[in-house]
């Protein structure tokens, strides 16, 4: 695979034969005179000045010298530009280095005041650029024997100061740690990825980092009733278990206190209420939100933010056989509270409920969760969009502003008392399936019934964005990591 490493230069630092330099130019009253003075710098004659519409990218070779290609994007700062313009600008420039690769490459950024529209702060805007550059390049060939070589492309950045890209480029280098990290651990098949293999990859990542782990494997399990877990893993040879991992900043005291929890079913055939053939292999993913938290721990102990994060991570398989649970039963959770089974593929909110219960018994000042939960989010939402839920105001507006910053979109969904009676059983204190309607919203509403309520909780339902995106250059193929860029950015934010 192809790594990307930035490094602060000007055009003289490429020294490579096969290296390209790429420009960006407004379409504005001065595009002409942008133009003119590019070509007689690289001593080329660019017929496009002379005519009346000029748009799209002017690539040529210049006549002698470094460097071998030039590449000038012809920017348009109008109201159609969006904050993702340059982040998927990048990534499908960097995703045709595997067809020419070239040994490095120079980007002189583009100013920061014409597109303060879409990119309100100058940091919003390079960090897009140098995002869509290393998400453009990602791939997960691991398992093929034509697999890419991998090779490193170095490229230097001109149009901040020093100061500037070294904080930038550490912002953006943790990042795709995280969202590499997450992408990888999504991806992987589930004979590879099951509880103890998932807990052995954090392991070895973690290494050197201040992440602290407290595993809950089987007897641990049992002897705090944690009831939802093991009756999900109940049917499988892989032994479920709870991944608790901590990190603590360098200057304790302070920030908050975040805890984060993601759903970990590392395949769901849905049980004895068995799901159909079609695409069930995509259910070895169903640890997405387990994976996220994962990646959000990497890219906060990289960053060194500054508050400290519990990341909860309940990790089971859904499978079958005569240990598994049944439509019918009842299963008693961590927090005393009973769950009728109506439907054993609506297990990943069974096993949130004993990882929510644990993550209040630590007192956070705040709990986000995130899970693969429902079907019914995508029907609502579509499939760019992760669904939001929480009575918290400034919780709901602080995410909301994080996934504009990041385009990891989140919109609100409605969490009013009515809905609490759509999960009511006759034989227990909650059904683990709120009906035909609302699912989304049934779901985020069991959930509540295992949170403390004194801790403003939100629930990201993350089923639709967690898959592969086709509406963008740097997601199109596997899983997407959707939630590292959103957490990382909220953590910053937060004061």
């Amino acid at each position: 695979m192809i790594s990307i490493k930035f490094e602060y230069g000007d055009l003289s630092s490429l020294r490579g034969q096969s290296n390209l330099a790429v420009y960006f130019v407004n379409k504005d009253d001065n595009l002409r005179t942008g133009l003119r003075t590019l070509a007689e710098k690289f001593e080329v004659e660019l017929p496009q000045i002379a005519q009346d519409e000029i748009k799209g990218d002017i690539s040529f070779i210049p006549r002698s010298g470094s460097p071998s290609r030039v590449l000038i994007s012809v920017t348009d700062p109008g109201t159609k530009m969006t904050a993702d313009y340059f982040r998927n600008y990048m990534a499908d420039l960097t995703a045709g280095f595997y067809k020419n690769t070239p040994d490095e490459v120079f980007v002189q950024l583009p100013e920061h005041t014409p597109f303060s529209l879409h990119f309100p702060s100058k940091e919003q805007l390079y960090l897009s650029l140098m995002e869509g550059m290393f998400l453009g390049v990602y791939k997960f060939d691991k398992y093929k024997s034509d697999k890419s070589a991998d090779k490193e492309v170095t490229v230097y950045l001109s149009g901040l100061i020093a100061e500037e890209f070294e904080g930038l480029s550490k912002i953006a280098e943790a990042v795709k740690e995280g969202v590499y990290f997450t992408r990888t651990l999504a991806n992987e098949p589930a004979n590879v990825i099951y509880p103890e293999s998932f807990i052995g990859r954090l392991q070895e990542r973690y290494k050197d980092l201040p992440l602290e782990f407290t595993i809950f494997r089987k007897k641990e399990l049992e002897e705090n009733n944690m009831g939802g877990i093991l009756a999900v893993g109940g049917g499988s040879s892989k032994e479920p278990a709870l991944c608790v991992v901590r990190y603590t900043p360098a200057a304790s005291g302070s920030g908050k206190h975040i805890s984060l929890v993601g759903k970990g079913v590392t395949f769901d055939s849905g049980g004895i209420s068995i799901k159909p053939p079609d695409n069930m292999g995509w259910m070895r993913a169903d640890m997405a939100g387990a994976a996220v938290v994962a990646g959000t721990l990497l890219t906060a102990a990289l960053l060194g933010v500054e508050h400290q994060i519990t990341g909860v991570m309940p990790l089971a398989e859904n499978m079958l056989d005569g240990s598994s649970m049944r439509p019918g039963d009842i299963v008693i959770t961590a927090s005393g509270k009973s769950i009728e089974v109506d439907n054993t593929d609506a297990e990943g909110r069974m096993i949130l409920a004993d990882a929510l219960h644990y993550a209040g018994l630590q007192k956070p000042d705040q709990i986000i969760d995130l899970a693969t939960l429902t079907g019914a989010c995508a029907v609502a939402l579509g499939l760019t969009v992760a669904g939001l839920f929480t009575k918290d105001e400034t919780l709901a507006a602080d995410l909301y502003n994080s996934g504009l910053h990041t385009y990891e979109r989140v919109w609100r969904l409605p969490m009013w008392d009515e809905y609490h009676t759509y999960n009511s059983s006759d034989v227990a204190d909650v059904k683990n399936v709120g009906g035909r309607y609302g699912g989304a919203i049934t779901a985020a509403k069991f959930l509540e019934n295992f949170v403390d309520s004194s801790i403003p909780w939100a629930h990201i339902d993350i089923a639709a964005p967690s898959m592969m995106n086709s509406h963008n250059n740097y997601q199109k193929t596997y899983m997407t990591g959707f939630g590292v860029r959103l957490l990382t950015d909220y953590l910053r934010r937060l004061k």
